[in-house]
């Protein structure tokens, strides 16, 4: 049998390092390592291959080129959030978390090896565009998306704000695919969103979990206490379309809400990977009614919040099943300003549920439809308009009908999903006074 060849494997730590992966303390220690013959043999495949592409390939390959590459593709081969991050693209990765970006406003990934929209976010060119959660992206201008990392279909889409880009989309209920051209812009999310819905009734909306979200989450709801007499009868928290983020934030969100128990556990292989964090009772929010709104672009540190809320019955989850993003992905620094983003662990819901794959399924299912109004609501005949009506007659000092509270937002009264919340948030401030006056 052919002897695996020891001087195989420092030649690729050696050629590592001059690449700027390694330092020459760790190429030792990694050639020093307890390496068996079956490794020997594939390591020395590794390196076989490399010497006849710089040897033979028609044109000349850089050892950078074919070290990048290699790497690019052991990490695609593992699972689709696994990706090398070259200098530009680990800078953008940590512009990312702090919300303000150049691009289109969409997260990806990679599913049954298609490209594929988690969710735009709101407010943004592809959210204004009409594209939507579990759309497949076939073409980037004129590259096919097929085999295409998600790191590099990220660094075709972004450019510089105020040049267009046209991608090709096929969506389930479309009969062929169809393009879509998009103007580029500086991309600034407002993490937190907020309004009084009716009087005592908020909602706050979490677009994506970046580094300032819980601080603006309590900012939102001390602004909601004030324009509500200092109290709230009931909160939506809308978490549809967000797709994830940083999981500290998710946490910190969930921990707003309970004032006990786990929220999330994760488990990987290394000890570092396998954590669990608890709800503090210190800075939690009054026990009020709450509706969880979620959908197929709620991906990740979102699957994490509404699970949590859901096992301790803090909440209620209404809307569609979740997208099931449910590993945990580690940013680690690497030589010569690079970054590896590697799928770490996986998390688990307090009652032990994993999200991968599968998603938070909602207690109400809601889907949304369109609501169309009337033009002119006022055409509807009622008895006052009648001619002759009766009026009447008031006792003295009787006031008549009590006056409308200010209406709805249009925004509002067209979400189907979010006026089945708040009347589910009413109901149950209806059925708590009626209990109370049964007692």
């Amino acid at each position: 049998m052919r002897k695996p060849r020891r001087p195989i494997l420092f030649f690729l730590l050696v050629a590592l390092m001059a690449a700027g992966w390694f330092s020459t303390g760790q190429v030792h220690r990694l050639a020093a390592a307890e390496v068996g013959p079956e490794e020997y043999r594939e390591i020395e495949l590794f390196t076989d291959v490399i010497s006849i592409v710089r040897k033979s390939y028609v044109e000349d390959v850089t050892m950078k080129e074919l070290i990048h590459g290699a790497i690019k593709g052991m990490l695609t081969s593992l699972d689709p959030h696994s990706t090398f991050l070259p200098p530009e693209m680990y800078q953008e990765m940590k512009v990312d978390t702090r919300g303000e970006f150049g691009g289109l406003g969409i997260e990806i990934t990679i599913r049954d090896s298609i490209l594929t929209v988690v969710s735009p976010i709101e407010d943004t060119p592809a959210f204004h565009a009409g594209l939507e959660a579990g759309d497949q992206i076939i073409k980037i201008e004129d590259k096919f998306t097929k085999d295409m990392t998600i790191m590099d279909a990220v660094k075709l889409m972004r450019g510089k704000p105020g040049t267009d880009i046209t991608i090709t989309i096929m969506r389930e209920s479309f009969e062929k695919a169809r393009e879509y051209t998009i103007t580029r812009e500086v991309i600034k999310i407002d993490s937190v969103k907020s309004k009084t819905l009716e009087k005592g009734f908020g909602y706050v909306r979490v677009a994506q979990f970046q580094e300032r979200t819980a601080d603006d989450l309590h900012r939102s709801l001390d602004q909601l206490r004030k324009e509500n007499g200092g109290s709230l009868a009931g909160l939506v928290l809308d978490l549809r379309n967000n797709p994830g983020g940083l999981l500290d934030q998710a946490v910190a969100v969930s921990d707003t809400f309970l004032s006990e128990g786990l929220i999330v556990y994760t488990e990987g292989r290394e000890k570092g990977s396998k954590m669990r964090f608890n709800a503090h009772k210190n800075g939690a929010e009054p026990d009020y009614p709450l509706v969880v709104l979620i959908n197929g672009g709620s991906a990740s540190a979102s699957e994490i919040v509404a699970g949590a809320l859901q096992d301790h019955k803090r909440a209620l989850i209404m809307g569609t099943q979740s997208f099931g993003k449910g590993s945990v992905q580690t940013i680690i620094p690497l030589a010569g300003e690079s970054g590896l983003r590697l799928t770490t662990a996986r998390y688990f819901t307090p009652d032990g549920t994993s999200i991968q794959a599968q998603g938070i399924s909602p207690d109400i299912e809601v889907w949304p439809i369109e609501l169309n109004e009337l033009d002119e609501p006022s055409a509807l005949l009622r008895e006052k308009d009648l001619e002759n009506h009766f009026e009447i007659e008031r006792k003295e000092g009787e006031s008549g009908p009590k006056e409308k509270a200010p209406g709805l937002d249009e925004q509002t009264r067209k979400d189907y999903q979010l006026m089945r919340a708040l009347d589910l948030l009413k109901g149950w401030q209806i059925l708590k006074g009626l209990n109370a006056s049964s007692v």
